[in-house]
């Protein structure tokens, strides 16, 4: 068995803050920021529009585009850093929003590379016959998490949702290969508020995304291209058979850098950062969303999903549309 895509969705908050409107906060301008990430704009969450509420805005999307009732879902994967709470869990919440009653739900931390492990997490239950039909979602408030002094960061990150169902099929194929590297996690941090005073505490910075710039970059480029050359190989498959490349929207110079060092054509990776930045465990699912309503997916197409991200963590899987 395997979890066939029949319908996905994404959904992001109204309000956007170009590179402009940055420029006004830190020492940067629009040409700096495009140069060296590709991002124009990012959308920011209001008060009200808390990591559940995006969730299930996409999560609607994906069951219509789906044509299925909330209740023939019988197990819901959020991947976020950015609950709301840390209980209930986002999932529990989408369940509640949904009217989802019969799925089992709950949270998955694999920072930016959230989706990809959500996605294989569910795949093995599908698999396995344990479950039906899988809703699984990427779901992000970064803003809350950004220190909007830092020039570092805070040009980069976003928010927003993608979603996708997935139904039991007899045929289809999935493949996946994944890794961490702790050792090197340091490179890419947040500490939890519920271990620093960060009203008063002077290192608050800590409660915010901190980033090794360079190390991630470094990281990104060299782990990304080898996971997906491996992945091929070892299912052997030729770039020729591959119609998309969907890599988690970090930056374009890492998708451009990925695209040589894999040797295949920058027109089969798709790139959506210059509308929301970097959405962490939402930007996978964000573009497939995007990709799968342009028209330009054919059932039977092969795609490559490829995420890395904090942990350290990177992979990549092989899903037949």
């Amino acid at each position: 068995m395997t979890g066939k895509i029949c319908g996905t969705g994404s959904w992001a908050p109204d309000k956007v803050w170009d590179n402009n409107d940055l420029a006004q906060m830190v020492e940067t301008s629009d040409e700096w920021i495009r140069e060296r990430t590709g991002v124009v704009k990012r959308h920011i969450a209001e008060e009200k529009e808390d990591t559940v509420t995006m969730a299930a805005e996409a999560a609607r999307r994906a069951l219509e585009d789906a044509e299925i009732k909330a209740e023939e879902i019988d197990l819901i994967i959020v991947a976020t850093i950015s609950p709301t709470e840390i209980m209930p869990c986002v999932a529990c919440g989408v369940q509640e929003r949904l009217g989802a009653d019969n799925a089992t739900c709950f949270d998955l931390n694999g920072a930016c590379t959230g989706s990809l492990l959500a996605l294989n997490t569910a795949q093995v239950y599908l698999a396995q016959s344990i479950y039906q039909t899988a809703l699984v979602i990427g779901a992000e408030k970064l803003s809350g998490l950004t220190d909007w002094t830092d020039r570092g960061t805070c040009i980069l990150f976003g928010d927003g949702a993608g979603a996708v169902v997935l139904k039991a099929a007899e045929n289809g194929r999935y493949a996946q290969i994944t890794h961490s590297i702790g050792k090197r996690g340091s490179a890419l941090t947040l500490k939890s508020r519920n271990q620093v005073c960060y009203e008063t505490d002077p290192k608050a910075k800590e409660t915010y995304i901190q980033m090794n710039g360079k190390e991630v970059f470094t990281f990104a480029v060299s782990k990304v291209p080898e996971a997906i050359k491996t992945l091929l190989k070892r299912e052997e498959i030729s770039c020729e058979d591959i119609r998309y490349y969907l890599l988690h929207q970090a930056n374009e110079r890492i998708i451009r850098s990925a695209a040589r060092r894999i040797g295949d054509d920058i027109s089969k990776f798709p790139m959506n950062m210059a509308e929301y930045g970097n959405t962490s465990s939402a930007s996978l699912l964000i573009l497939l969303d995007e990709v799968k309503k342009s028209g330009k997916l054919n059932r039977g197409d092969k795609l490559i999903l490829a995420g890395f991200g904090g942990g350290l963590t990177y992979g990549a899987s092989l899903i037949e549309y």
